[in-house]
């Protein structure tokens, strides 16, 4: 039976995949079950070379929500994710990562908060970091407020981005992703909408993100570094973020451990400090 869909949808979720065919089913059937409706869900298919593609189309021919489509050849995820907010009719645009899964009722918390507070441009919510099984082993919260955000940002991604929505209107003025910042596009983004408007994050779990061994953000670590650092150094003297001496002192001494500090061991640390045990929440 095929569902059928509000020709408006005020939320359009965007997602992108390359070669996703493990748990690329899971994460359609969590949009696809949200208690939220009223949404489109714009799959680009950035020419996988598996199973990927033909599990895309046998999701979208039984739901009229999805649409979907494949890129010729493999263009990366800045690209395609531009590709997907062009095609897109909705008032909102949420982000989900392939191998992710979110819970049933994430849309309708963040439609509700985002037409609450019509001044909040951007925001996400607290996620359970798993294992490939989807069994949670921490949580990674981030601040909640406008100012506690822009307080952090210098610091690390004030979002995460896999379950953050983003209020159309003010995306487009972006420009939306710079590819030339891949693999920190989502980070350069912040900063822009940051420009035009407030940030705020939910107090609430929306998605369980799956950690993958040979996943994107693991294998291209000491890029996305120099990538961060380049970024800030862009936005540093801007005065619409709360920037002091000890901030440039902090990226300096970041930029620095890039090549004197084992990525492994930089990794562990993060992972230690950004990261709550289930048990305190």
């Amino acid at each position: 039976m095929q569902i059928k869909n509000n020709n408006f949808p005020l939320i359009s979720v965007v997602m992108t995949a390359y070669n996703s065919e493990k748990y690329i089913s899971d994460t359609i059937e969590s949009i696809l079950n949200q208690t939220y409706k009223n949404f489109e869900f714009i799959i680009i298919d950035d020419a996988s070379i598996d199973n990927t593609w033909k599990i895309i189309s046998k999701y979208a021919k039984k739901d009229i929500r999805i649409r979907a489509f494949q890129n010729k050849s493999n263009q990366k995820v800045s690209y395609s994710s531009n590709k997907g907010i062009k095609k897109s009719r909705g008032k909102y645009i949420a982000r989900i990562d392939s191998d992710d899964w979110a819970y049933p009722y994430r849309l309708k918390l963040q439609y509700d908060f985002m037409e609450k507070h019509p001044e909040v441009g951007i925001s996400g919510g607290i996620m359970e970091i798993c294992d490939e099984k989807l069994q949670p082993v921490v949580l990674r919260k981030y601040s909640l407020t406008d100012y506690e955000l822009r307080k952090s940002i210098f610091y690390y991604s004030p979002f995460s981005h896999p379950l953050i929505i983003i209020r159309k209107s003010i995306l487009m003025k972006t420009k939306l992703y710079d590819e030339q910042y891949f693999p920190a596009e989502d980070y350069e983004l912040y900063f822009k909408i940051g420009l035009l408007s407030k940030f705020a994050n939910l107090d609430k779990i929306l998605l369980k993100y799956r950690v993958i061994n040979n996943s994107l953000t693991t294998g291209l670590t000491k890029k996305m570094e120099l990538e961060t650092i380049k970024i800030r150094r862009k936005y540093i003297r801007n005065k619409i973020y709360h920037t002091n001496l000890f901030i440039v002192i902090y990226n300096l001494v970041e930029y620095l451990s890039i090549f004197l500090i084992p990525t492994k061991l930089k990794l562990w640390i993060y992972f230690i400090i950004r990261n709550d045990k289930l048990s305190r929440i």
